[in-house]
Parts: structure tokens; sequence; C-alpha cells
């Protein structure tokens, strides 16, 4: 009797993920009957299948971290098509460029790390990026972090995360601490004075992981620490905004009309939503405002359901989880900091808005990777995988040469 081909379990997964998006795309079809929604409903599988199955075929790629990465892409598109059809479309625009960063970056990983003029120039560039908000920029939300050029509008301190991230791991790498604190310094000033606290948060935060994990000194762990209770200090008594967030988080209902509007509507949505959901097109949370950005996770926690959201969560930690264990494996001091870095950048910023859309936190303005509408922020969050992606590669290649070589030493004896 012969035995049968058994479907590997990444086959499957990818296989339901494939049959989830379809349904849900074919759902909001049949509430609306526009035919844009049904084209939706075959191209985002599609894909989402192609760019899932066929990368790690032709680029080196870590097939878990790009299936978990593309699902949440692929949410994305499918709550703010349900939300904004038009920004839907503009997100898989950005989608596609995101993923050309992504391979772009899987092999920049090789360069970066030997090469001194390389660094000295993305040090330049990231410089003036960080500058051009308090040029040219305009506010939004209480921030001046928005620069917008013929008609597009960006904001650098998303692509600085990525040059951020490559700098600081060069640094440490070499032990220049000292270089590494003045440009972390840097960047921070200028995100102060931009109001910009939310990003200025996540880089302190993936900053100081980086220093401790270079170091392993708790001497500068606890001067860290000392150092963002200084800071949260300082902002809160120099910009208005933080202490009106600070007092909406504490009771969002003494200004439900005004500034807790946000927050409370976002709680509404997530307990009428429950555990499984008022069901995709027929929930409520269109009211809250900054609904594709901000307060996208209360939309999947209304139409979706509470356990659909912690899965959501889960599959963030599970990008966190590879990401230190791919820096763990590592056998360069530059690829583990780096990797370290972009794994806890992710998380971080993860933690913060769910943390915000639930009132565990006071809310920032920053984004959920890969599901929040915009194209900066998507950019650098896949650019970012990118170097994850890039390092586990490398990972692959030293083992693969050490097993060469051990089978090779075998043959000799």
């Amino acid at each position: 009797m012969k035995n049968k081909r058994r479907r590997s379990p990444a086959r499957l997964l990818v296989a339901a993920i494939v049959l989830f998006l379809s349904s849900a795309f074919i759902l909001l079809g049949l509430k609306d009957l526009k035919p844009l929604t049904f084209i939706m409903a075959a191209g985002v599988p599609m894909v989402f299948y192609l760019t899932t199955v066929l990368i790690p075929r032709l680029f080196p790629a870590d097939r878990l971290m790009l299936a978990v990465v593309n699902f949440l892409c692929a949410i994305g598109i499918l709550v703010l098509y349900r939300m904004n059809p038009q920004q839907a479309l503009g997100q898989a625009i950005n989608y596609a460029a995101g993923m050309g960063a992504m391979l772009f970056f899987i092999y920049f990983v090789r360069l970066a790390q030997r090469r001194k003029p390389l660094v000295v120039l993305l040090i330049s560039a990231s410089a003036a990026l960080m500058v051009l908000p308090l040029i040219f920029g305009t506010e939004r939300n209480g921030a001046r972090a928005w620069v917008t050029v013929m008609g597009f509008g960006f904001q650098p301190s998303e692509l600085v995360k990525v040059l951020m991230l490559i700098i600081e791991a060069y640094l440490l790498s070499r032990r220049k601490i000292i270089a590494a604190a003045a440009y972390a310094g840097f960047c921070l000033l200028i995100l102060m004075l931009q109001k910009d606290l939310g990003t200025a948060l996540i880089y302190y935060g993936v900053i100081l992981v980086m220093v401790w994990a270079a170091t392993r000194s708790y001497l500068y762990l606890g001067l860290g620490f000392a150092g963002a209770a200084a800071g949260g200090i300082i902002g809160y008594n120099m910009f208005s905004h933080v202490k009106r967030r600070v007092a909406i988080w504490i009771n969002p209902w003494t200004d439900y009309e005004g500034s807790g509007y946000q927050i409370v509507q976002s709680l509404i949505a997530i307990v009428n939503g429950g555990l499984w959901g008022t069901g995709l097109g027929l929930g409520n949370a269109y009211v809250i405002p900054a609904n594709t950005t901000d307060f996208v996770y209360a939309i999947i926690l209304n139409e979706f359901g509470m356990i659909f959201g912690i899965c959501i969560l889960a599959m963030y930690i599970l990008l966190f989880l590879r990401g230190i264990s791919i820096a763990l494996r590592s056998g360069s001091r530059f690829n583990s900091l780096l990797a370290m870095g972009s794994s806890v950048l992710i998380a971080l910023q993860a933690f913060i808005i769910i943390g915000g859309n639930i009132n565990m936190i006071p809310l920032t303005g920053v984004t959920l990777p890969f599901i929040s509408y915009g194209g900066t922020s998507l950019l650098s969050s896949l650019s970012i995988m990118g170097i994850l992606q890039g390092v586990a590669s490398l990972n692959d290649r030293e083992v693969e040469e050490d097993r060469e070589l051990a089978l090779a030493q075998g043959g000799y004896q």
C-alpha cells in the first residue's frame, strides 16, 4: 500500500489564510455588491500566496516570519477596505513598495557591517531627515513630524528608524558607547522639539535595550531608566497635549465630548465586539476618529472579537521571539545587535499602540506595525523585517559553511 503524501503544516497554514482572506472579502462583497470587492477577494489572497510561497524560493527568507508579516499586512488591507476602500488601495501600493524595500535590506545587511564610510553616510542622511520637519514640517495632533513634498506626505522619523538600527548596531558592536549615546541623544532631542513623544519613546526603548545587550552593564540600564523617568516628567510639564493624554488615560469620561471621545468610543467598540465580534462589516467602530491609523486595533476587536485580537497579539509576540532567536544564533556582534533592535522595535511599537487602544497606557500617536494605514510606517516596518530576514539568511549561511567544513575535515581523517 502506497503512503499518502502528507501536506506540511506550513502549506496548511498558508491554505487556511488564503481561505480566510477570500471568505472575508466575499462577505464584504455580498454586503456592498461592488465589483472591486470581488476583485479584492481574488487579488489579496493571491498576492499573499505568491509572496509567501515564491519569495523564499527566490530570495533567502525565513518562511514563518514572512507568512506572519504577510498575513498582518493582508489583515490591514482588509480592515482598511472595510473602513475606507481608497485608503486600502493606497495601502496595497505601499505594501508593494515595502516588499521591495524588504528584499533590498535582506542584501543590504551584508554590506553595512564592514563599511565605515557607508555608516557615516547613513548618519548624515538620518540627521538631515530628522531636521526636515522642524524646517518644512506641518503639525498634526500636537506633533510637528510630517513633511509634504509635491502633495505626498511622509514622516521622516519613520524612515530614520531603519537607519538608526543600523547605525546604533554598528557603533555598539565596536564598543563606541559615547558615539552611540551622542547619536541617540541627537535623535531624541529633535523628536522632543517636534513634540513627537510617541516616536521618541520607541527610539529610547530600543536604544536602551541595544546598549544593555552590547554592554551587559546594569549601570547603563539604571541610568537609562532614570533618564526615561526624567524625560517623562519633563515632557509632562512642557507639553499640554501630554497632560491631556495622561488625564484622559486616568479617566476618559471627564472630557467625553472632547479629548476623551476617541478612547471612550474605542472602549465601547471593544466591549460591543465581545469574544467573537459583531461580524465583518457589521460593527460601529467607524465612529472612532483616526480609526484606520491610531485605533485600527479597536476595529479588529469590534468586528472580529477579542479571541481574534489575542491571535493578532500572539503574532507580534511570535515575531519578537523569532527575532530574538535570530539575534542569539548570530555569530556576528553587529548582526546580533541589529536583529535584537529590530525585534524590540516592532514589539515595542505594537505594545504601545495596542496598550493605548485598550487604555492600559496613555495613548500615543504611533501606528500598529503592518496593519495601520500609512506609507512611511509600512515601508519602515517591512524594511525592518528585511533586516531580520537578512540576519537570518547570514545565520543559515554560517551554519552551512560550518557543516561543509566539518564534512571536509571528516573526509581528511
